[in-house]
């Protein structure tokens, strides 16, 4: 059985090995810039053309779970496709980037860090906190809140406050972003 660590190894090496772009965004995101919690899926946004397609099914035909027709469906809405461990009960959800402003913005600002030795791309922190929010925004969750609220308490002085607020008003949750700069809104701290 494959933990977390493995999975999220093999998953990365696999998706670096096919040479396209994409960054890690979601709860896994949250974890790396603010408060941890447990989290069992992964979330990806992938650069990924039509005639891309056979190379990322190709990187994960063995020890993976991947539908090819699933993965070339994805360029219609809802724009989505998965990854299923064939080790363990662990997944990758997998989203195309859109050409919305913010996704492109988000996308340009990707970090390259290293996870457990190998190299990731992920979601900048900034952008993180604006993604949970405006997923908040669509399907109300207190998650969605503690995971943003935890970002910016460990991150707060090192966020670009400009860039918060330029995107916070243009993605419709300014009003939220602001309860949490001002701390009424905080994470769980167990």
């Amino acid at each position: 059985m494959r933990n977390q660590a493995e999975f999220l190894i093999e998953l990365l090496t696999r998706l670096n090995s096919t040479g396209l772009r994409y960054m890690l965004t979601g709860s896994m995101a949250s974890n790396y810039w603010g408060i941890p919690r447990t989290t069992h899926d992964v979330d990806v946004v992938v650069a990924l053309e039509p005639h891309q397609a056979d190379r990322l099914i190709q990187a994960f035909q063995s020890g993976f779970f991947i539908q090819p027709e699933s993965v070339r469906s994805a360029f219609r809405p809802p724009f989505h496709f998965n990854v299923l461990d064939e080790h363990s009960v662990l997944k990758a959800d997998f989203w195309l980037l859109q050409n919305t402003p913010f996704d492109q913005a988000a996308f340009d600002r990707r970090v390259q860090i290293s996870l457990f030795g190998v190299s990731a791309w992920i979601a900048a922190a900034e952008d993180v906190i604006l993604h949970k929010l405006y997923w908040n925004r669509l399907t109300p969750s207190d998650r969605q809140f503690e995971d943003a609220a935890g970002v910016w308490l460990v991150q707060a002085e090192r966020l670009d406050q400009a860039y918060l607020h330029h995107w916070a008003i243009r993605l419709g949750v300014q009003e939220v972003l602001v309860e949490i700069l001002a701390g009424k809104r905080r994470p769980k701290i167990t």
